[in-house]
């Protein structure tokens, strides 16, 4: 029986409350007091309520009993509980001792064991590690081995009166931790909807990937820089049947040798100085069950390239610094805007690794290979640059669509975008005019000259790039025509854009064998 016992405030009403409950050896197994309440759990089912009113009416100050179904340390606990069971993440409660006092269903699901048999036991036998001796006054983070599952465990200690009295632990799965660096690298979209084009290229292609969607194999994607090898590899992840696991990607250009190695495989602890103790999972152990997108895989040194090679055999690894072997699930897609065949044949690349990779293959074409997509590409890249500039609605003119119709795009789509939101950034009104255009074009055409050469001059081949005045001069107007030509597509366009002759240009042109 649970009681709500309420009085007058005043000292030693509680105690004599209690004595008359104590008197009639009537067993209290809980008490909570609160200002003119008394809360009691007794043990006696026969007990009435009226019994217990006419026993207390007798005491200065009492006004009032009512039987209730829990008291309030109950309720919170049922609510704490239920808040625990709800979290997906295993959370367990010790004391200072390693005495588990809250466990939630999911930590207990780990043990295969219920809630409350594990309730009071110590959190010790159950690991090789000694989790107690990590308790500190700061967080930190471990690594643990369960019933032969590796888990990361966040350690938060619990301090009452500057005393430290225990510690919540929050155990995560290198999957459960792949799932949220995904969620983290995540598109706002990443199906075939955000491939934009109506081209009978892209239509292959959508159709292809789809194919290859359905076939678990490593798929390499081939291409230009800027054609989209990304969005086609997320768009693939989410259309095979790994679509619910963790995607990954990593830019194998961004990194040196060493760095990539642990972020691919991991590191086991004190592998090296600096090392997050407890080691730290890779990207192959995170994306369990899910896939791995390696961008730029030709930029691997021929170290890590043999090391891939060799995972790519049965999907076994070790961490860097580890001897233990590791199964990892994952898919493999690779990219990259390289020649690979070129790069084998100069032993940049292994030809064992290239037939590893290059199960399945796409190849993304140029944008200039898919003119008639450019229109619909430059409506959706308007779009977003109006919301994310806050501009009223803008559009391009008929003549300055024509205008990147007529453009060669060696960046391709990523330039695209660039020119279009430069456009809308710094655009006055609701148009975008050719020229602006074409100013824009020209701006970034006189950057990247300038970065080639900058470049090329830097370099020890300078001195010995050009044989005489006469070559040097050759060069500089192949490569001014050649960037200049798509903007003004006619040789009198051109002519007048240079201030001189159309037969100069129409010469010229011929003779460096330029055409749109």
């Amino acid at each position: 029986m649970r009681l709500k016992i309420c009085a007058d405030d005043r000292i030693g009403i509680s105690q004599e409350i209690l004595a008359i409950f104590a008197q009639k050896k009537w067993n209290i197994k809980a008490v909570e007091i609160r200002t003119s309440v008394i809360y009691v759990h007794l043990d006696e089912d026969r007990l009435s309520l009226a019994q217990v009113d006419a026993l207390l009416s007798a005491i200065k100050g009492y006004i009032s009993s009512e039987s209730i179904d829990l008291l309030p340390a109950e309720k919170r606990a049922n609510h704490l509980q239920t808040l625990l069971s709800r979290l997906a993440d295993p959370i367990i409660d010790i004391d200072i001792n390693g005495r588990i006092l809250v466990i939630n269903q999911a930590a207990a699901l780990l043990f295969n064991r219920n809630v409350a048999e594990l309730t009071g036991a110590n959190l010790q036998d159950f690991f090789v590690e000694n989790l107690i001796a990590l308790i500190d006054y700061k967080p930190s983070t471990v690594e643990v081995n369960l019933l032969g599952r590796s888990f990361l465990v966040d350690i938060t200690p619990v301090v009452a009166d500057k005393y430290l009295t225990g510690a919540v632990l929050v155990f995560k799965s290198a999957q459960a931790l792949g799932k949220q660096v995904s969620m983290l690298q995540k598109m706002s979209a990443q199906n075939f909807s955000q491939i934009i084009g109506q081209s009978s290229l892209i239509k292959a292609l959508k159709e292809q990937t789809i194919k290859f969607s359905e076939l678990d194999l490593p798929v390499l994607i081939t291409g230009e820089t800027g054609t989209g090898k990304e969005l086609f590899a997320r768009a693939l992840h989410e259309a095979s049947k790994r679509a619910q696991g963790p995607f990954l990607a990593i830019n194998c250009a961004a990194l040196p040798e060493n760095l990539l190695e642990s972020e691919l495989f991991g590191y086991a602890a004190g592998a090296f100085t600096g090392a997050q103790r407890g080691g730290k999972p890779g990207l192959f152990e995170l994306a369990h069950g899910g896939t791995v997108f390696l961008d730029e895989v030709a930029e691997m040194s021929p170290y890590l390239q043999a090391k891939l090679l060799r995972f790519l055999q049965d999907f076994s690894y070790r961490r860097v610094g580890g001897t233990t072997e590791y199964q990892a699930d994952v898919r493999i897609i690779t990219a990259t805007h390289q020649n690979l065949m070129q790069l084998i044949a100069i032993k940049l690349f292994r030809e064992d690794l290239f037939y590893r990779i290059n199960v399945l293959n796409l190849n993304l074409p140029a944008l200039r290979e898919r003119k008639e997509d450019i229109e619909l590409l430059c409506d959706f890249f308007v779009k977003q640059a109006v919301l994310q500039t806050n501009k009223p609605n803008i559009k391009l003119s008929k003549e300055a669509i024509n205008a990147l119709i007529n453009y060669h795009w060696p960046g391709n789509i990523r330039q695209l975008q660039n020119i279009l939101f430069s456009a809308v950034a710094l655009s006055a009104g609701d148009h975008i005019s050719e020229k602006e255009i074409e100013q824009l074009l020209m701006k970034q055409i006189q950057n990247n000259n300038h970065q080639e050469f900058k470049t090329l001059e830097d370099s020890h081949q300078f001195a010995y790039q050009f044989d005489d005045w006469e070559s040097a001069q050759s060069w500089f107007e192949k490569s001014l025509l050649s960037k200049l030509y798509p903007l003004f597509p006619t040789t009198r366009k051109l002519a007048d854009r240079l201030k001189v002759s159309h037969n100069k240009i129409a010469m010229k042109l011929r003779k460096y064998q330029i055409n749109q």
